[in-house]
């Protein structure tokens, strides 16, 4: 299900010579250029930009009631901070997260204004980049009308391009994932390398944990203090064209021990002028724009007033700096409400008068023919039990507290 938001391309991507003008979607306000200038290492930039592409285009895992019904994947994210680049995208199932950072050091030009566009990678341009080598150069502008690289591929695309609103709500839920990690592996070169060319292509629906083991990493099958998860090793070997540029591996994930479920892991394979990170969610089942960890912010009175919230809920979270980074996106809390089963049954169960509370603050929420007992964050409900708050509030919780809040405001009033 797409957002109604859509982005304009401004102009017919075009080829004059060996240079390909690829048109990028329009932006209100800004500076008409985010970058001009040279990459300083094409051949990695190259590589990098198309693990990212690559990450769009791929859904590694597909619920049955999907298999007649799989969607174009989308395009990736392009934003300019002022000082460097970051391309990100999501995998069509929305359980890999990608993201390029091309830093000051990657960039022999001027990143002249901060902004946030989707940029069509199309066959074309992917073939071109695929032929850059080490001595090859590789030139960019980038802006709200276009982008232009230095290639000698011919191409000519127009077309607009909805983004789709499983990203939207994906961004808010790998930020507050990534948030919550902290570095738990860190490896030079030579371990990175003989780690990833070591992976299983398959490593089967049940999730793996990493482990330092002395200068390197290997695998176990259950958690331990300062493991990270890992499932689906087949969703990092599409970063094995990166091998020859890696520098280094960081890996984080949330604080863990023997007993812990599986949890989002981000891994920063760390380049010469850059940076590609990949944030996995915690089971090859779940992407990242289902995990509701988000949802009792949305649930909030005043939400479309709250520019605070709103923006927080558009920033993107940076684990190799410990900070957020801001990203310009469309953002219709009204619309994001309506299309979250969660939320909006809660408010269905409120509206139905099938919630009731106790003076101790407990609540019970009859939902078909039970009635679930409400304290707090916990429930009694199924759903509940099953993921113990692993994947945000339940849809009584939820109800319970939009609930709960009702009853105060009357009180205040």
């Amino acid at each position: 299900m797409s957002f109604d938001h859509t982005h304009r391309y401004q102009g017919a991507s075009s080829v004059n010579e060996n240079r390909l003008l690829l048109s990028t979607a329009e932006r209100a306000g800004g500076h008409p250029e985010f970058f001009s200038g040279s990459l300083t290492s094409p051949a990695e930039s190259a590589t990098a930009l198309l693990a990212v592409a690559e990450v769009a285009g791929k859904r590694y895992y597909t619920p049955p009631a999907m298999l007649a019904a799989l969607r174009r994947p989308a395009d990736p994210v392009v934003t300019s901070d002022g000082e460097r680049l970051r391309f990100e995208s999501f995998s069509a199932c929305c359980g890999v997260y990608a993201r390029y950072d091309l830093l000051a050091d990657g960039l022999d030009g001027d990143v002249q204004g901060t902004g946030t566009t989707n940029v069509d990678v199309n066959e074309p341009l992917r073939k071109a980049l695929t032929r850059i080598g080490a001595a090859g150069d590789l030139r960019l502008r980038v802006g709200p009308d276009r982008l232009v690289a230095m290639t000698g591929e011919e191409a000519l695309i127009e077309k607009r391009v909805p983004l789709p609103q499983r990203w939207l709500r994906g961004f808010a839920e790998v930020q507050a994932a990534s948030a919550r990690t902290s570095p738990r592996i860190q490896v030079g070169a030579a371990e990175a390398v003989r780690f990833l060319r070591g992976l299983p292509r398959h490593s089967g629906r049940a999730p793996l944990w990493a482990v330092q083991a002395g200068s390197g990493l290997r695998l176990t099958s259950r958690p331990s203090p300062r493991a990270v998860c890992l499932a689906g090793t087949e969703r990092l070997r599409g970063l094995l064209p990166l091998l020859r540029f890696v520098r280094g591996l960081v890996v984080h994930g949330p604080e863990v021990d023997a007993n812990s479920r599986p949890a989002p892991s981000v891994w920063e394979w760390q380049l010469s002028t850059g940076r590609v990170v990949l944030a996995l969610s915690p089971e090859l089942s779940r992407g990242f724009s289902g995990e509701g960890s988000v949802l009792s912010s949305l649930s909030e009175e005043g939400l479309t007033e709250d520019a605070e919230l709103i923006a927080a809920l558009r920033v993107g979270y940076d684990v190799a700096e410990s900070a957020y980074f801001p990203r310009e996106l469309p953002f219709d809390p009204a619309k994001i409400e309506s299309k979250h089963p969660r939320l909006k049954h809660a408010r269905q169960l409120v509206a139905g008068g099938l919630v009731r509370s106790e003076v101790d603050g407990t609540a019970y929420v009859r939902s078909g023919e039970l009635e679930h007992r409400v304290t707090g964050t916990r429930c009694t409900c199924q759903w509940w039990t099953h993921h113990q708050g692993s994947r945000g509030p339940c849809k009584h919780v939820l109800a319970a507290k939009i609930y709960l809040r009702g009853g105060q405001m009357q009180q205040t009033a």
